[in-house]
């Protein structure tokens, strides 16, 4: 029997890989970078038995183009890198990623991912939340990951950044700025594994895999979660996936075929107006959230990204993913709250600083054409066969959903280009393309 046949093996497979995606800086502060390579590449192993095993059910042709040309493009920039040590190494990280999540997209059903997410994201949530209750009342100060980490702080700074500490403490100052960073270290990632928990506990719920009760509890927790993260760009992608929620809800309730795509059309329309709108007013909106029009000191980062960009523009640097502190020029680049930077802080900066106009290109249509997908996957009608509509589904609405946050967070955040952000991109990108009665379950 193949290992991804077995039901238990593929419940532990999903569960674990999931796990690693999504608890990344989890494992590598509490039991180090050893154990978490550890881990990460065996998972990685066993994706490249079960796509060698699977080959007569997906081939690169059946891929999607602009994710094939993306990869091919990254792996050539190995040749002109400015940093070929660490270009190598993002490389392999990146390759393990994707590697990962193509066979989680090949070997498994909509419906088994949405309930192996909401299974990881409920433990992590609930473990981020006991966590910082075990800080706040049994430790009662702050503390920095147990093992050694890459970040490195800034010479001469007098006392340790709160960048760098694992948890600050601040349960119990939620309702005075506090912010609570959870198991994972960042009140961000949290929050956004928040958001995410909100998308798949609605639609367990929505498709009835789960009880009413637990959905209601699990939703509660993971909102009481993001508002003690207290994170501005979540909070807009929050926002962003509700409205697209009933946008669709809007879509799907009309009768006829011509009904849907009007709906459709001025969805898009108050949209994309309603996005033009929040641009202008940004300042206002991050003021009521509690940030500055920089979203918290990251100007400074951007203009030296543009500033590296702008030297070699059309294929870039070199891909790296997530920045090296040891290599040049992010070594000594730019800083942060006393603490060398290691992303950009927005996705397309950094695909343009590492891959230049020409990667934005190809990245630009990688997203879209997932989006878009994605987006047809949930508004148009399904049909089992020719001229005859089915029923919707609420387990369309997963991809859709990620895709609007992922995007979202694409622009405050670097995360679209490695580990979990990576995954759930290639995931969907692929299965989009897949109908689920391609996926063999046993």
């Amino acid at each position: 029997m193949r290992l991804i046949e077995h039901p238990k093996a593929r419940a532990w497979f999903l569960v674990l890989s999931l796990l690693v995606l999504f608890g990344g800086d989890a494992w590598r502060y509490s039991v180090g970078w050893g154990a978490w390579g550890v881990v990460a590449v065996t998972i990685v192993a066993i994706s490249v038995l079960i796509l060698v095993q699977s080959r007569h059910r997906w081939s690169i042709g059946g891929l999607p183009y602009p994710f094939v040309v993306f990869m091919v493009l990254a792996t050539a920039s190995l040749a002109w890198s400015q940093y070929p040590a660490a270009s190598a190494l993002g490389l392999a990280t990146t390759w393990m990623t994707v590697l990962g999540a193509l066979t989680l997209a090949i070997s498994f059903t909509w419906q088994e991912l949405l309930d192996g997410l909401a299974r990881v994201l409920r433990l992590l949530i609930a473990a981020s939340l006991l966590f910082e209750l075990i800080v706040a009342t049994i430790v009662r100060g702050p503390i920095l990951p147990w093992t050694a980490q890459p970040e490195v702080a800034v010479p001469g700074y007098t006392t340790i950044p709160k960048m760098l500490y694992w948890s600050r403490n601040e349960l119990f100052d939620t309702f005075d700025d506090g912010r609570i960073q959870g198991i994972v270290g960042n009140a961000n990632h949290l929050g956004f594994l928040a958001l995410l928990g909100l998308i798949a506990f609605a639609i367990q719920w929505a498709t009835g895999s789960v009880t009413k009760r637990w959905s209601i509890t699990w939703l509660t927790v993971a909102a009481l979660t993001l508002f003690f993260t207290r994170s501005a760009t979540v909070t807009v992608a929050l926002v962003a996936v509700a409205v697209t929620a009933a946008g669709l809800l809007i879509i799907r309730s009309r009768r006829t075929e011509t009904a849907r795509r009007w709906s459709a059309v001025g969805f898009v329309g108050v949209a994309s107006v309603a996005a033009a709108t929040g641009f202008v007013l940004r300042d206002t909106i991050f003021e009521l959230l509690g940030k500055s029009s920089d979203l918290t000191g990251r100007a400074g980062i951007w203009q030296f990204v543009i500033g590296l960009a702008e030297q070699r523009p059309a294929f870039g640097w070199g891909w790296i993913a997530f920045w090296m502190p040891w290599a040049e020029p992010f070594k000594n680049g730019i800083t942060r709250n006393g603490v060398v930077q290691l992303q950009a802080h927005d996705t397309w900066l950094d695909v343009w600083l590492q891959l230049g106009i020409v990667g934005v290109i190809v990245f630009a249509a990688f997203v879209a054409s997932t989006l878009l997908r994605a987006w047809l996957a949930a508004a148009d009608r399904p049909q089992s066969m020719a001229g005859r509509a089915d029923a919707y589904s609420a387990i369309s609405f997963l991809p859709i959903l990620v895709m609007v946050a992922l995007v979202v967070q694409s622009i405050p955040e670097s995360r679209l280009l490695g580990e979990y952000a990576l995954a759930m991109l290639v995931i969907i990108a692929v299965k989009t393309k897949r109908p689920d009665w391609m996926v063999r379950t046993p």
